[in-house]
């Protein structure tokens, strides 16, 4: 897993690493450096071609200073264009702005005019405006620049982070940078790697500028498909159904009969060794008929369809031969039924996975979850995420990360909060960015399959932290694959069909 970085934890690299002798001047030295190396290769070679390198206040704008000093050593004929008057700037970025004197380098103020004319004919821009400290909404100038470079028509190299996204969260509140590449240093940033701010990145390139690797650490890490790969679990020659795992899958209703289906097979598709599907006695016949592989029990049901709180007895039986239980897929919010939901979370003896109506029986009521003694994964997407604490989808989807660390303590659970980068996070603060998903799997069921593959993977004995996000990075895969068949027409079946295909891939990579 690779470490990502906030801005707090950034500034604190570049304070550690200095104190370590490591001078500010060195590290803006290898920053515009590698910069420099990126948009040379963007402008496609340093013969003939040119640059326009914008560059703000601070340490992002002498990095672009430093890189526009590369390209024009290199032959690269390069304008700068000042947000920020010279004698404004702080050291090592003056230094560099007077180095530029030496240099054929065209320094001028910033003007919308000036970088219309020049961006019109560079063969690359550098976004040196905002460094990844940004908040809210650039203003005069400040706009304009960034507006200039998404409208110039030039490839844009972007330092650090494209300038107007918010570097903690990765919002984009006003105008912003679209970079077709980012360079960022030493690790890569909250901003860049968390939705839209990854959108507006481009493609991000992770460059060394001589951080100490021993403080290159963070509680946020990216997943990557090593990872994975390390984590799935392999059965051994010698093993039984038993001994893969026996996954237990609860949920359903008279009006919702395909989400426990969904979750049931992922659960066998991920390699569990077995699977038992509990349904309201009332739709047993339609789910046998669709899921082959498992076994099954009956329940006890209300007048409305739904699983009454006479179910507490034949389902503590059969827990007793479980290895984990996913709870929730298609139950409807009946009173009876979520009562009957929170007293099996508390009561549950082996790894419970909360989705859909599950997630929905605690409602306003996180701290209720706390009471569960065995481990326990939540699953939720903005809406059931809001509906649980209170806020807003808005609110959830402004600060995932935080959200996410929120929840995983106050419930003490695992915590999964789905979406394009999928974020998985535990009760002591560590949260990882899952990087494959995407629009494909905006459709009904894909969330089901999900708590499935995870309930699956903890029948197979992973922890509730590494059964989340291998899942999350396989389900991702799986959309992928099915999408490149069917395009915006992939079903939630569709990603089902292809979740062992992407567990090969995995294994095989």
């Amino acid at each position: 897993m690779r470490p990502v970085l906030s801005p707090v934890q950034a500034s604190g690299l570049d304070r550690a690493s200095q104190a370590r002798g490591i001078a500010a001047a060195t590290l803006m030295e290898n920053a515009g450096r590698e910069v420099a190396t990126v948009a040379a290769a963007v402008a496609g070679g340093t013969y003939g071609t040119r640059a326009v390198v914008v560059c703000g206040k601070g340490n992002n704008g002498g990095d672009g200073l430093v890189t526009a000093r590369y390209l024009a050593r290199w032959g690269v004929r390069v304008t700068v264009l000042m947000l920020e008057d010279a004698e404004d700037l702080r050291e090592p970025a003056a230094t560099n702005a007077a180095r530029l004197a030496e240099t054929d380098v065209r320094v001028r103020p910033f003007s919308s005019s000036t970088l219309d004319r020049e961006v019109a004919r560079a063969d690359v821009a550098v976004d040196a405006i905002f460094g990844t400290g940004f908040r809210g909404f650039p203003e005069e100038e400040w706009a304009a620049a960034i507006e200039g470079l998404n409208e110039g028509g030039a490839p844009v190299v972007a330092v650090d982070i494209p300038s107007g996204v918010n570097g903690e969260t990765g919002a984009v509140e006003g105008a912003a940078v679209w970079a077709d590449a980012t360079v960022t240093f030493g690790a890569a940033k909250t901003g860049v790697v968390l939705l839209p701010g990854a959108e507006r990145a481009g493609i991000v390139e992770v460059a060394d500028i001589g951080f100490p690797h021993d403080l290159l650490t963070s509680d946020l890490w990216l997943l990557e498909e090593e990872d994975v790969a390390s984590l799935l679990p392999a059965r051994s020659i010698e093993t039984h159904k038993r001994a893969s795992g026996v996954t237990l899958v609860v949920g359903g209703s008279r009006s919702m009969t395909g989400a426990v289906c969904l979750a049931a097979a992922a659960a066998s598709r991920i390699g569990a060794g077995l699977v038992t599907v509990a349904v309201p006695e009332g739709i047993l016949p339609v789910v046998q008929a669709v899921v082959r592989e498992a076994t099954f029990l009956p329940l006890p049901e209300t007048a409305a369809g739904t699983v009454s709180a006479d179910a507490a007895g034949p389902l503590m039986d059969r827990l007793a031969q479980a290895d984990a239980l996913a709870l929730g897929p298609g139950m409807t919010t009946d009173e009876e039924t979520a009562s009957w939901i929170r007293e099996t979370v508390a009561v549950s003896p082996v790894p419970v996975v909360l989705d859909a109506d599950g997630l929905n029986a605690f409602a306003r009521r996180p701290m209720a979850l706390t009471s569960h003694r065995a481990d326990l994964i939540l699953t939720p997407h903005a809406g059931e995420f809001a509906r649980l604490s209170g806020g807003t989808a808005r609110e959830v989807e402004g600060d995932r990360v935080g959200h996410v660390r929120w929840l995983a303590a106050e419930a003490g659970a695992t915590v999964l909060l789905k979406g394009t980068r999928t974020l998985v996070g535990t009760p002591d603060g560590h949260v990882r960015v899952n990087p494959t998903g995407g629009p494909f799997l905006a459709t009904g069921g894909t969330g089901d399959v999900l708590t499935g593959a995870i309930a699956g993977l903890v029948a197979r004995g992973l922890a509730p932290i590494d059964a989340a996000s291998v899942a999350a990075f396989v389900h991702g895969r799986a959309g992928a694959l099915a999408a490149a068949r069917a395009g915006e027409g992939t079903t939630a079946g569709d990603v089902l069909e292809r979740l062992a295909d992407a567990v090969l891939e995995v294994r095989r990579a």
